[in-house]
């Protein structure tokens, strides 16, 4: 066997299993995609049909989850945002079952309100999943300020955060004017300018005003 050709079929195999070690839907579509084909590639090279046949249906069912993906990316109709109380029983649960993973991207978030702090929280559900928390807290001159902007790690490489952005009645309203990020890590960037923020000083806005649903 050519060396060339055997380490293409080491390299789709721990492609797959690389896929099946990752909690982030799109990224293991995208690995178990490749190492599909890869695998698809060389098994037709040598002549093992069945196996031939059973990659390239993976490849194919992949195709079809990762086109579903980008479809419902940003379909309103698949994501919905639900207002809750910010000491709601669901919710806190939901925070301290995702404490550790929140600390990593919001470490000054506490999970229940301080004494007179004014916050509202939103859960983005796909179907019974809760995806994603939004909770916002109010600044005072109609700025609602973001103190949690968290999503799980299974859709963490799509945006179920925007829909809380998008419901610009939301924030209207309650009597925002404008949603305020105080910063951001430079890998959010790309995220927020996406959902419609802008940069402003060291934080980013998005006038509610002009939001559209």
């Amino acid at each position: 066997m050519l060396p060339w050709l055997e380490i293409g079929g080491w390299v789709g195999s721990a492609l797959v299993v690389l896929s099946l070690t990752q909690a982030h839907v799109l990224r293991f579509r995208w690995l178990n995609l490749t190492g599909s084909l890869v695998a698809t590639t060389y098994n037709a090279i040598l002549g093992i049909w069945p196996f031939v046949a059973m990659n390239a249906a993976i490849s194919l069912i992949n195709v079809y989850w990762l086109w579903r993906l980008g479809r419902e990316r940003h379909d309103a109709a698949v994501y919905e945002v639900v207002e809750v109380a910010p000491d709601d029983a669901y919710l806190l649960h939901v925070l301290r079952t995702h404490a550790a993973d929140i600390a990593r991207f919001a470490p000054q978030f506490e999970a229940e309100p301080g004494p007179g702090e004014e916050r509202s929280a939103f859960l983005v559900q796909r179907g019974d999943e809760t995806v994603g928390v939004v909770e916002v807290r109010d600044g005072g001159d109609g700025d609602a300020v973001v103190a949690l902007d968290w999503v799980t790690r299974r859709f963490r490489d799509l945006t179920p955060g925007e829909f809380v952005y998008r419901r610009s009645g939301i924030f209207a309203a309650k009597g925002f004017d404008r949603v305020v990020v105080p910063h951001a890590a430079h890998g959010d960037e790309a995220y927020l300018r996406g959902v419609g923020f802008r940069p402003e000083g060291s934080s980013w806005v998005r006038d509610v005003a002009a939001t559209t649903s």
